[in-house]
């Protein structure tokens, strides 16, 4: 063709103008409207550029009447349209472009099934009344979807965006959907960026299951979703944001959750603090993330089960939940791998309706501290059996709020470097620390629970450092009764430390608890050394009264001297002597043969040799107690 080459026969005046503007590449404007085949034709006759001037379709302020099918069309120029309003949906299905811009335009939709751009796909600030159809859609350089609003149809999908691929960024920046949108098994080689987006309507939500983005997803500074965020699988190269979101529960027929990033792998750290609101459950079981969980502050509300799950999850960093986190729900950590800190000072959690459990965290492994202090507040029972916390387990200044009869802090199994129980008022539940093992136990007397179980406690420090007679009462709060292993641990942790005295003290209270549960023989043989030699723990006592009785007895038989018995020849009778023939089994001092008290005396002579065998005994059980210890 020819320069002066004319438009086809049949056109109007303002396609005419569309056919000029596009041979010189300017901005076609003032048009009424144009017919969607006429473009069609244009973008396929491709007439030849003005010298000078590059070929391209650019409309403005017009209505595109009719439908405009560029299906499996091969397109060379960029096509960019502006403020127009097209009667149907555009058809672009196959269609491949070196770009497409939709500016402020209005549609019924957009139909865009594997197409392929060589640059951007751009639908901005548009208005459209139904669905857009970008499922497979492949784009070199970014998508965006800025500032669009979407109204599709009853059961139909805001964006369909399946399996789409995008070579740099997807930028969806206050995009406004009532209705689902579709990222299922994207692909996006960098960002994907979803801040101020608006998903409504009680069946609008963000389905991006298996998404692959290689750098971060950013859905925070007033991104709302009415039902589920579902992120099952993704895989994220770097952080998650959700700064200032808000999801509104899982929604209808959407799933089970509010936010479902179970299974998901996660490069960096995932940034849901400040102004996060959650009404629904949200999952991160099985999930990898290389940084931190950040929570600082985010309100999570699901309060007929589990708010948050995170079991089996692994943190590389800390799971931040400092700074007035709200969570009316079940936390679940179970089993979950962190290697910074868990950090939940200043949070409140609240048990749901359905269970008494509002922190569950058996079988944790945290790498750092576990701080549950400094304002933390939990309506409901914290359950940390068989974890593990390599640095500090710390309730220092928390409040357990639970009623008497329940359980207020189970730490069965748990292994800690230290363990501080410096509450800011008494547990009114019972605290389990049955087979804990810690290096220090930090306490306050004044905040003790008032049911404590240590069965198999194994602590190597005890702060503050109390006389066994303060510390004893510690040892009496559980609820089933006497237990052994206490007492020896504790007299063990004093005698390590050398405080023999109080550990001979907490001994003698273990075997003086022990005794109500003895038959009533073995009672009164228990009583018997508790007075005599304190246990075997105070041997002294059993020789001052073995002194006493020979005094007595010395007296008595100087006084009332008992009468010879046999032929003769008889030793010359000594009192203390004769008294000492008594009290001592097995040693014969010729005294008891050769003389035999009668009347009175004689029953003084059996309570003598009685008493003996008795304190013998048990002097000789005790110097075996202290010859073992020693």
């Amino acid at each position: 063709m020819a320069d002066d080459d004319d438009p086809p026969t049949g056109w109007g005046e303002g396609e005419c103008r569309m056919w000029e503007a596009y041979r010189r590449g300017e901005w076609c404007e003032g048009v009424p409207e144009v017919r969607g085949e006429a473009v069609r034709q244009l973008l396929l006759t491709v007439p030849p550029p003005r010298s000078g001037h590059l070929a391209r379709l650019r409309l403005r302020g017009m209505r595109i009447r009719g439908e405009l099918d560029l299906s499996e069309a091969a397109i060379g120029g960029a096509v960019r349209l502006r403020r127009c309003r097209l009667d149907e949906a555009p058809r672009l299905d196959g269609a491949q472009l070196e770009a497409l811009e939709l500016d402020e335009c209005q549609f019924p939709g957009l139909r865009a099934h594997s197409a392929r751009t060589a640059r951007e796909f751009k639908v901005t600030g548009c208005t459209a009344g139904g669905t857009l159809d970008l499922r497979s859609l492949t784009v070199g350089t970014h998508l965006f979807l800025d500032g669009t609003k979407i109204r599709p149809g009853p059961g139909e999908a805001a964006i369909d965006a399946r399996s789409v691929a995008v070579d740099e960024s997807l930028s969806a920046t206050g995009l406004d959907c009532a209705g689902t949108f579709y990222l299922t098994n994207a692909r996006v080689q960098d960002l994907v960026i979803l801040r101020g987006a608006t998903i409504s309507t009680p069946r609008g939500n963000l389905q991006m299951s298996e998404l692959t983005v290689g750098g971060g997803l950013y859905m925070g500074r007033g991104f709302s979703c009415a039902g589920t965020v579902n992120l099952c699988g993704a895989s994220i190269g770097a952080s998650l944001e959700l700064l200032d979101a808000t999801l509104t529960g899982p929604g209808l027929d959407a799933g089970d959750y509010a936010l479902h990033l179970g299974c998901a792998q996660i490069g960096g750290d995932i940034q849901a603090e400040r102004g996060l609101v959650i009404d629904g459950p949200i999952t991160l079981a099985d999930t990898s993330i290389r940084g931190s969980v950040v929570l600082k502050g985010a309100r999570l509300n699901h309060s007929s089960g589990t708010a948050l799950t995170a079991a089996r999850a692994h943190i590389g960093g800390d799971l931040d939940c400092r700074d007035g986190l709200s969570a009316h729900g079940t936390v679940d950590l179970c089993d979950a791998r962190i290697g910074g800190s868990l950090l939940l000072d200043g949070a409140e959690l609240t048990a749901p309706n359905s269970s008494p459990t509002a922190l569950s965290a058996h079988g944790t492994d945290i790498g750092g501290v576990a701080h549950m202090s400094r304002g933390f507040t939990v309506h409901g029972k914290v359950g940390m059996s068989n974890a593990t916390v390599r640095s500090v387990l710390s309730f220092e200044g928390a409040i357990l709020d639970t009623a008497v009869e329940e359980e207020a802090l189970v730490c069965r199994g748990t292994k800690v470097a230290a363990l501080l129980l410096q509450f800011r008022e008494p547990p009114r539940g019972s605290v389990d620390l049955s087979r804990t093992k810690a290096a220090l136990i930090w306490d306050e007397s004044s905040t003790w629970p008032a049911s404590l179980i240590l069965d198999g406690t194994v602590y190597d420090m005890l702060r503050p450092t109390l006389p066994a007679t303060e510390r004893l009462p510690w040892l009496m709060q559980d609820p089933e009764g006497f237990k052994p292993q206490p007492y020896e641990q504790l007299a063990d942790v004093y005698r390590r430390h050398g405080r023999d005295a109080d550990a001979r003290t907490v001994l003698v209270a273990k075997q003086r608890n022990l005794r109500p549960t003895l038959a009533f023989p073995a009672r009164l043989w228990s009583l018997l050394q508790d007075a005599g030699v304190g246990y075997g723990y105070r041997p002294l006592r059993a020789v001052w009264l073995l002194v006493c009785l020979l005094a007595a007895g010395s007296a008595l038989f100087g006084t009332w001297r008992p009468e010879p018995v046999g032929g003769g020849p008889y030793p010359r009778f000594q009192p203390v002597i004769y008294t000492l023939d008594l009290l001592l089994p097995l040693v014969d001092l010729g005294q008891e043969r050769a003389y035999e008290p009668s009347g009175a005396m004689q029953w003084a002579g059996i309570v003598l040799i009685g008493t003996g065998w008795l304190l013998a005994t048990t002097i000789a059980a005790g110097a075996g107690r202290v010859l073992r210890r020693t």
